[in-house]
């Protein structure tokens, strides 16, 4: 079975930047477009980047859009997302997947921003 590991969280003040990482047991991001989502507490899971098989096409949630780049590296199964001027509202678990129907989510990792 599948497994996703997310990684790269953690505490940072208002403006700072982290870099997030989430690693695939196998070889199933060589096949499949990444998105990375967010849940904030208390707020459904939402859509945050996605990155295309062969990471030529990104699309951006409106809110992250400029301060986020999703990235992949297929030889690693891992995708990247590197986040900059980071606002209390990004504030959330993050997690990767390429098919929640099917795939279970892993652990995610967690985001805190605050001064």
């Amino acid at each position: 079975q599948v497994q996703l590991v997310e990684s790269g969280g953690g505490l940072v003040q208002p403006g700072g930047s982290l870099r997030l990482s989430c690693a695939a047991s196998g070889s199933i991001f060589t096949f499949y477009a990444v998105v990375w989502y967010r849940q904030a507490p208390g707020k459904q899971r939402e859509l945050v980047a996605t990155i295309t098989t062969s990471g030529g096409r990104t699309n951006y949630a409106d809110s992250v859009k400029g301060r986020f780049t999703i990235s992949r590296d297929n030889a690693k199964n891992t995708v990247y997302l590197q986040m900059n001027n980071l606002k209390p509202e990004d504030t959330a678990v993050y997690y990767c997947n390429t098919d929640p129907i099917t795939i279970p989510w892993g652990q995610g990792t967690q985001v805190t921003v605050s001064s």
